[in-house]
Parts: C-alpha cells; structure tokens; sequence
C-alpha cells in the first residue's frame, strides 16, 4: 500500500498512469475534477459547501478540496491513493502533509513525469479521441486505420479538445510552470522526489514507476 502524487504538465501521461496503477495494484486515483463532481450529490456537509461555491460560479478554496479528500481518505483504498491535481500549489502540500499525518498516513513517493515542451506540444495537438468509446489516437503516432472511423467501436464521432491546439497549450503550460512546479523543489527538499520520462511509451513509463513504487 503506497499513498503517492503524479507530478507532470498537462499532457504528461499522469491520467493513463493512474488507471493502470488502479487496476495493478488496487491504488485509488483522487482527481479534484471527479471530486468536485461527485461533491453536488453527495449530500455531506463538505459536499454543500463545495456545489454551492460552483454554483456561484466562485472557485472551490482549499479547505474546501481538503475537506473533500479527508472525506475520501476515511473510506480507505486497498493499495493506496493517488493525488492527481492536487496539490497545485505550496500551500496545498502544507495542508495535504497536515491531514495525511492527521489521518495517521504517509505520503510514500512523488513522482515527476519529465517532458520536452516541444515534444509534449506535438504531443497533444495532434491528438483526438472517439466521442462514443474513449479511444485515444494521434495524427503521426496512432491514427486510426480508416479514416472518419474509430477502430475500436467503428463510431464516426472522433473529436478533439478545444485546448487541445498550440496557443492553448503554451499558456496551460505557463500555469503549471508558474504555480506547481515549485513543488518539485519542496518535495526534492523532502527527500520524497522520483523523476520518470513522461514521454516514453506507456509501458516503459509503468515500469519506471513500478521501480519507484516497489522501493517505497
């Protein structure tokens, strides 16, 4: 059993990683976005506060999101969580060291996903995905085999991100740079830092963090 957090821009890989980290080990992957989601119906006193600040149209504060992952924590995983999306910021870490250690937990590995800008923005203009299925393809690396078509359900419905271009890209880039990679010097600090190659084939990355994991 391992708690751990995937560092990496956008684009990086940390969302493939995480479910194959589910379905190997049991870990349980802690995305903000799903919880936030599941925050509207859950009906617990966190929950309200969350779905009434986004219905507000304001942003959910920390201890909002805290108090959301406390929540999850109580209910336990069998192998363990992954925190995707969070912590973003040097304050989150704070707060996320606070209640692991409340919750009489550890933080067992951080696990940066290196990447070449240049290389992750090819990356990801150049991908699309099957609206009806999930499938993920690329225009140079994974194309689907006949045109229009996706290869796994034959749906027509293949479609990209509207951020999924140049321009967008650039300044989600510049957000990540700017408020979350000051954590991989607060978590070198601790001694918690591994770096993996963000953009090596799926399975090499999974065997890198395998390695990371097993030492833990």
């Amino acid at each position: 059993m391992a708690n751990i957090i995937l560092l990496g821009p956008p684009g990086a890989g940390k969302g493939t990683q995480a479910k194959r980290l589910e379905e190997a080990r049991g870990m349980v992957q802690l995305s903000t976005g799903d919880m936030l989601r599941e925050a509207k119906t859950s009906g617990t006193e966190v929950g309200r506060r969350a779905a009434e600040v986004m219905e507000r149209g304001q942003l959910v504060t920390d201890d909002i999101v805290i108090g959301l992952i406390a929540e999850r924590l109580e209910k336990g995983a069998p192998g363990g969580f992954i925190f995707d999306g969070f912590p973003r910021t040097l304050p989150q870490a704070d707060a996320l060291a606070d209640l692991l250690q409340v919750k009489g937990q550890a933080l067992d590995a951080v696990i940066e996903m290196q990447v070449d800008d240049t290389s992750l923005v090819a990356r990801i203009t150049g991908r699309y995905t099957c609206g009806n299925c999930g499938a993920v393809y690329h225009d140079i690396t994974h194309p689907v085999k006949v045109a229009g078509i996706c290869d796994v359900c034959g749906s027509h419905d293949l479609r990209r991100r509207a951020d999924d271009n140049e321009d967008a890209l650039k300044t989600r880039l510049m957000e990540y740079y700017k408020k979350t990679s000051p954590l991989i010097g607060y978590y070198y600090a601790k001694g918690q830092l591994s770096a993996v190659d963000g953009l090596a084939d799926v399975e090499a990355v999974a065997d890198a963090i395998a390695k990371v994991l097993d030492k833990a």
